[in-house]
């Protein structure tokens, strides 16, 4: 037996139902903010991760060579190849350029609890004025879609790249240490962090600030810890936020997201259902469109983990909705048959959900089955009935079943 690879899943028709939903609510939030589907390639030139994130990520991803000797690699997340896309051929599109995008991605990596080596990443990018509207906009967006997924319990943290790049400057940090010490600090890997800090020459003094920095959380009142552009954008980012009804957040000077390309905003949100692995969305401001050959441009963008979201909601008690059919076509013998069939084809090109008995069950067994995919309705094709030019219906959930005219039975339907 052929088993799947590991980190990767099959999903029944039930659990398919359930991702569809969610999936399709996701997709309907992001076209009521005006933002519109985008889709690009699985696969892409390997360059286009490591040009951003260095060649060490090759250990994380899916990389090889086809057969024409390119380097590929299986996407790892979606932001670089929408902001390639735009680079490519939307530039000259009107902005603000409002884009989101739903599809599987790739890590190799060790598979646990709400991790795969296979996922899925609903995300949305944003390409304007680097204002704090533009922000705004993208955190909106991420916490309508919270809410109208039904998550109960999150939590959405807003913070500023900028607040600590700043205070590395200003302590003589050099450019190409800094990332590294962010990395170690957006892990609250303190100890590491310390260290690193100690050997760029900065101060004792210095380096507690910097740590204290990463641990202020709270109301929008801790802001006045810091002072500046970083403040002043965050505030601006609150106060409109606090007009479209979101107010369901906090201040969090220790999102650092821990990587380089983030230029200002950054924001998360957890489901502390999951526990330590709890976040569920990550996102902010950033700037790749030069890395890619295309000039500075502002973007801001979020990515939702669409699985563990999903965990996260079934441990919540979310179910999904319950399989139904409209009609279950059942013919009583083999002379009924080809009118059975004729039937489910009128209803179906009506577009009524419609299932018809494939098995030549018995009528207790095929009723049996039409109650197990929950048919709403049974259409029974007897040779009586049809003698009339009837068919009987049965209501399935009033346990009540009339006689139909034939011609009748396409309008009858609707009123039951």
């Amino acid at each position: 037996m052929i088993q799947r690879p590991r980190g990767t899943r099959d999903f029944g028709p039930e659990e398919m139902e359930k991702r569809r939903c969610l999936e399709a609510i996701m997709r309907r939030e992001a076209a009521v903010f005006g933002f519109r589907e985008i889709a690009t390639p699985i696969f892409e030139y390997t360059e286009l991760f490591t040009i951003r994130s260095g060649p060490n990520i090759i250990e994380e991803i899916y990389a090889f060579q086809d057969k024409g000797g390119r380097e590929i690699a299986l996407r790892p997340e979606l932001t670089a190849p929408a902001m390639r896309f735009y680079v490519n051929e939307l530039s000259n599109s009107a902005k603000p350029l409002k884009m989101f995008y739903f599809g599987q991605c790739f890590r190799y990596e060790r598979p646990q609890s709400g991790r795969f080596r296979e996922f899925f990443q609903f995300g949305a990018e944003l390409i304007s004025n680097p204002g704090p509207e533009s922000d705004a906009e993208v955190i909106a967006l991420a916490a309508s879609i919270m809410r109208r997924i039904g998550l109960k319990n999150y939590n959405i943290r807003v913070g500023h790249i900028g607040v600590l790049r700043n205070m590395l400057a200003e302590a003589g940090v050099d450019s190409e240490v800094a990332p590294l010490i962010l990395q170690k600090l957006d892990k609250k890997e303190y100890d590491e962090a310390r260290q690193r800090m100690r050997d760029a020459d900065m101060e004792e003094e210095q380096i507690e600030r910097v740590v204290d920095i990463t641990n202020t959380v709270g109301p929008i009142d801790v802001l006045d810890k810091i002072e500046g552009d970083a403040r002043d954008h965050l505030l601006g980012i609150f106060k409109i936020l606090e007009a479209y009804g979101v107010t369901d957040i906090e201040v969090d000077l220790g999102v650092v997201r821990g990587l380089d390309y983030y230029t200002g905003m950054v924001f998360e949100i957890d489901a502390p259902v999951l526990g330590a692995e709890k976040q569920i969305c990550g996102g902010g401001s950033y700037s790749l469109t030069e890395m890619f050959g295309g000039e500075k441009t502002f973007s801001t963008g979020f990515g939702i983990g669409f699985d563990r979201t999903l965990l996260a909601l079934e441990k919540e008690g979310f179910e999904g909705p319950a399989h139904s059919m409209d009609v279950y076509v059942l013919p009583v013998g083999d002379a009924c048959r080809q009118e059975a069939h004729r039937i489910a084809a009128e209803l179906r090109l009506a577009g009524v959900r419609t299932d018809i008995d494939l098995m030549g069950r018995s009528l207790a067994k095929s009723m049996k089955y039409a109650n197990a995919i929950n048919a709403q309705r049974v259409v029974i094709v007897g040779e009586k009935e049809l003698a009339q030019g009837a068919v009987t219906v049965r209501d399935m959930n009033a346990g009540e079943q009339r006689l139909v005219k034939r011609e009748e039975l396409l309008a009858k339907l609707g009123h039951y």
